[in-house]
């Protein structure tokens, strides 16, 4: 059976564009795998610690990210960046010997053959090449180093008012339905 493990970040709650672009996301992917398995963590409604030396206590973390087949995350941009939320559960997955190892020719991703779709929500334009853009580029990296190459939905400036809001999410929810089943 298919598991899809369905990762939100937003703080806004049911005005979240990320969360709106994560259901649409699960909806399409179940279009394909109608049974699949739902597996959700709200890391605002369910917060991780960040770590410790202690260590982070939270192996199921890790576990529903390598058991899950296809995981979708809302990543929405606070200050340039992702919510401190989605990197305390980054900590939790980007776990050598588990994740990613070294090796005599350099880092090894080792969680490859699953499907990674990130759904980012933008208050302003970003590209790529924009130095202030350090979500996608970092989630790109990130998931790279771990084996995964990430598809991604955007939903761009939101927060230049309701007309651009409506048109940011619609293209959003245009960039979910291309997505390959």
């Amino acid at each position: 059976m298919t598991t899809i493990l369905k990762i939100d970040s937003s703080i806004t709650g049911d005005a979240s564009v990320s969360r709106q672009l994560t259901e649409a996301t699960v909806g399409q992917l179940r279009r394909s795998a109608p049974d699949a398995k739902l597996v959700q963590r709200d890391l605002v409604a369910t917060p991780l610690s960040h770590l410790t030396l202690g260590g982070s206590g939270d192996d199921d973390v890790l576990d529903e990210f390598l058991a899950a087949d296809a995981v979708v995350i809302g990543a929405p941009m606070y200050n340039f960046s992702i919510p401190s939320q989605l990197k305390a559960w980054i900590d939790r997955i980007a776990v050598a010997g588990k994740t990613f190892r070294y090796t005599d020719a350099g880092p090894e991703g080792l969680a490859g053959g699953k499907r990674v779709v990130i759904a980012i929500s933008r208050g302003g334009f970003y590209t790529p090449d924009n130095a202030f853009e350090h979500v996608e580029s970092y989630l790109k990296s990130l998931f790279n180093f771990i084996g995964i190459e990430p598809e991604f939905v955007h939903s761009d400036g939101v927060n230049y008012g309701p007309d651009q809001r409506a048109a940011g999410i619609a293209n959003g929810l245009a960039e979910v339905e291309r997505l390959a089943a």
